[in-house]
């Protein structure tokens, strides 16, 4: 009898949540109101709006971080129109977004959202990076509105803290653009992300708090088969140079 209490109890225990699980529950809860996709509008485009990427509310409530390839003309001559994607209950709010300020150094863009402030991340205090082998989480709008308008969550690990540029063979891959590049420590995830959750919050899946902003994928072939056999390898920038641009733009981080 003892031994059939001691199976069910572990079957019950087995079942139930686990505390990390509970946690990660509670951390998207808490980040995905803030998270909004970011659409650019081109009249003369073959397809006039285009779902770019994903953003984040930060500061005050009326600013949005995203990467700034996402917010980058892709026909420079023709002019471009930036609007956040918001859902308020069932419907779909579109907000008119102005350019405060670029980072092209390190992909970031600072935005104007129009309207009444949403409500914002918490960003991580210091510019220390997590360790590897930390639990993380995304939550943006993979592959763009082909799975419908819907913010998704990935969750993975730290794999790794390289720097933002990968080495080369010899002398003969180098370029000006390499040479004069920054270096720093990017965070490797160990995760699957695709096109679409450029600029999604990347965030610690115990406590919610912003620590990065997901900027690439590593692609294994072409461009096309990132869909259909992606690589399960992201990388995202620090939070230290999100609260580095709102402090010079007068934003409290």
């Amino acid at each position: 009898m003892r031994a059939a209490r001691l199976l069910l109890t572990a079957a019950l225990l087995a079942l139930s949540p686990q505390p990390g699980h509970a946690r990660l529950v509670d951390a998207v809860r808490q980040v995905q109101p803030s998270v909004v996709g970011i659409t650019t509008f081109q009249v003369m485009r073959s397809m006039a709006s285009h779902l770019a990427g994903t953003g984040f509310v930060v500061a005050d409530g009326r600013h949005i971080i995203t990467n700034y390839h996402v917010v980058r003309s892709s026909n420079p001559g023709q002019p471009t129109t930036l609007f956040a994607l918001t859902a308020n209950g069932g419907q779909i709010d579109r907000r008119t977004l102005t350019v405060v300020a670029t980072d092209r150094a390190h992909d970031l863009a600072l935005l104007r959202l129009s309207g009444p402030p949403l409500p914002a991340v918490r960003l991580r205090a210091d510019s220390e990076l997590l360790p590897e082998g930390s639990s993380v989480a995304i939550t943006g709008f993979p592959i763009g509105t082909v799975l419908g308008l819907y913010p998704a969550t990935h969750a993975g690990i730290v794999a790794a803290r390289p720097p933002n540029v990968s080495p080369v063979p010899d002398t003969r891959y180098l370029d000006p653009v390499m040479v004069a590049t920054p270096r720093y420590e990017v965070y490797q995830l160990d995760m699957v992300a695709y096109p679409g959750q450029s600029g999604s919050p990347l965030y610690d899946a115990e406590t919610g708090t912003v620590i990065g902003i997901l900027n690439a994928t590593f692609i294994k072939s072409t461009r096309e088969k990132v869909i259909t056999d992606p690589s399960g390898i992201a990388y995202a920038i620090p939070v230290g140079f999100i609260r580095q641009l709102l402090i010079e733009n007068d934003l409290t981080p």
